[in-house]
């Protein structure tokens, strides 16, 4: 079943979504249009989970991530990319917020709420703000 819809299980915890447009992989799409471009894919899973992480395989840093949130209550989506899908995140990220992404982001790069938040680095800031929680009830990723 996890084949025919484009996921393949890794850890307990990850599941890899295959960003690939349909006709250069065998696997079904999980997009109704099977056209949608990996940047279209990106941005459209940005916008349908108020947590989610993409990530390459391994990265001990989404890891760290991962821990972090569940520490709180919060347990992320995670998606892994392959190296030529790395640059696609960039790139929806530029459409999306029309060139105002001024660094690229590089895997990890977490989103809440459609917004990016930036890597490791900036989560634990957010975090040891003070601000992380409330954004996390905001969108609705976590219930006090």
């Amino acid at each position: 079943m996890m084949q025919e819809l484009g996921l393949e299980r890794f850890s307990n915890d990850v599941v890899r979504l295959d960003l690939t447009p349909p006709s250069q992989t065998s696997s079904t799409s999980l997009s109704i249009d099977e056209e949608e471009s990996t940047e279209a894919k990106i941005r459209r899973l940005i916008s349908e989970h108020p947590v989610i992480i993409f990530s390459r395989s391994s990265c001990c840093m989404c890891h760290v991530m991962k821990r972090l949130l569940a520490t709180i209550g919060v347990i992320p989506t995670v998606i892994e990319l392959d190296d030529h899908e790395v640059s696609s995140l960039h790139t929806a990220l530029e459409e999306e917020y029309s060139g105002e992404v001024s660094a690229v982001v590089p895997p990890p790069a977490v989103f809440i709420g459609r917004e990016c938040v930036g890597g490791l680095e900036s989560l634990v800031a957010l975090h040891l703000s003070g601000q992380l929680v409330p954004k996390l009830v905001q969108v609705g990723a976590l219930w006090v």
